[in-house]
């Protein structure tokens, strides 16, 4: 196998690594009902999975920032009433290529709009989490808004604080939002096509990945 081009490998989670669609979408159904407002059209649906919620209920669902802080605290007190990890799934072989490039001796984090607590809950789960030398994610307050730029900013800077080379990242994502995010810290992309972005979304990666073989070629070579 090729040496990598990479020090470090960063990921993106809902995607990217899991599918979390089967409790996100009900939930937010259910957080729409509950306010009154219509449900949204089924081909706009997948817009809600990858973005930060406090964006996305303003942008999909037209809240105000007031209601919107409400409908996130909703939200995530659903989730936390099914459990985290409650219908999650993780992508078949996406798992495998995360142990490659364990194996391989890359440090590996995640740098994820999810809020952290649920990526930890989630990893714990399917019993990934000594895969990764750290794992970061959005702070929980349903009031912040914890852009992709700024968890990434945070991953990288505990990366080097625990001594890890991150003079050649690269981040592993699905939405536009992970190629803008990753824009600001001069992180290139490679974006993951089974996941929940669209075509239009890559736009400024520097790769696409059509399935996890493709990634792990991508990242260790060989």
């Amino acid at each position: 196998m090729a040496e990598s081009r990479w020090s470090c490998v960063l990921w993106d989670v809902d995607g990217t690594i899991a599918d979390a669609s089967a409790g996100i979408l009900p939930r937010i159904a259910r957080v729409l009902d509950e306010m009154g407002l219509p449900a949204t059209p089924s081909d706009q649906v997948r817009r809600w999975i990858g973005p930060p919620m406090l964006d996305s209920f303003q942008e999909i669902a037209g809240l105000s920032p007031e209601l919107a802080t409400r409908a996130v605290a909703r939200y995530r007190a659903l989730a936390g009433e099914e459990g985290y990890a409650n219908s999650v799934r993780l992508y078949d072989r996406v798992t495998d290529v995360i142990r490659d490039v364990h194996d391989a001796g890359i440090p590996q984090s995640t740098a994820s709009t999810k809020p952290g607590n649920q990526v930890e809950a989630i990893f714990a789960h399917f019993g990934i989490t000594d895969q990764f030398v750290s794992i970061h994610g959005a702070i929980p307050d349903a009031d912040v808004l914890d852009t992709k730029a700024a968890v990434l900013g945070r991953a990288l800077a505990d990366l080097r604080e625990r001594g890890v080379d991150t003079s050649r990242p690269v981040l592993i994502g699905d939405r536009h939002h992970d190629v803008d995010g990753a824009a600001e810290h001069g992180v290139p992309v490679i974006f993951a096509r089974w996941g929940f972005g669209s075509p239009e979304e890559e736009a400024g990666s520097i790769a696409a990945a059509d399935t996890p073989d493709d990634l792990r070629a991508l990242l260790l070579g060989g």
